[in-house]
């Protein structure tokens, strides 16, 4: 994914494309201080694609708390900026799955794991994060596990 990035950055540069440019710089700056971060607790040098997909979900909520700050402020200017950047990272992440799916997604995990607890609720994300990766909003996941286990 990173040399996905790279390229997707050497392309912007030819076309001559500020905002992309600005915005990959900015994702490939976030990767290499990930990177220097896990060198310095051991851990090898390169990051995987899911460390990868985590870190640009982390910069589409910065961006999109720092919309609501503008918008309250009347900076429509700072507002648009920042959703062209959340649209520009989003192009990296894979397709989350909608609510309906993750609801679907989170019956059928609770079913193949036949848990009947909410004590089991880690095993339930585990596996969904095992089957589905980046694709499931796990915050949404969790509320949709509570309430199906609660009744």
């Amino acid at each position: 994914m990173k040399n996905l990035i790279i390229d997707k950055l050497g392309e912007a540069q030819k076309a001559a494309d500020k905002s992309r440019i600005l915005t990959l710089r900015l994702i490939i700056a976030a990767i290499k201080d990930k990177e220097i971060a896990s060198r310095s607790n051991g851990e090898n040098d390169e990051i995987g694609d899911e460390t990868i997909v985590s870190l640009l979900r982390k910069m589409i909520k910065q961006r999109q708390d720092s919309i609501e700050m503008f918008t309250k402020a009347s900076r429509q200017e700072l507002v648009d900026k920042e959703s062209l950047e959340i649209d520009i990272i989003n192009e990296f992440l894979p397709s989350q799955l909608d609510e309906e799916q993750t609801k679907e997604a989170c019956k059928i995990a609770i079913k193949d794991l036949e848990v009947d607890s909410i004590k089991a609720m880690g095993k339930v994300v585990k596996y969904l994060k095992d089957q589905h990766g980046g694709s499931v909003d796990m915050s949404l996941a969790s509320k949709i596990i509570k309430e199906i286990l609660q009744n």
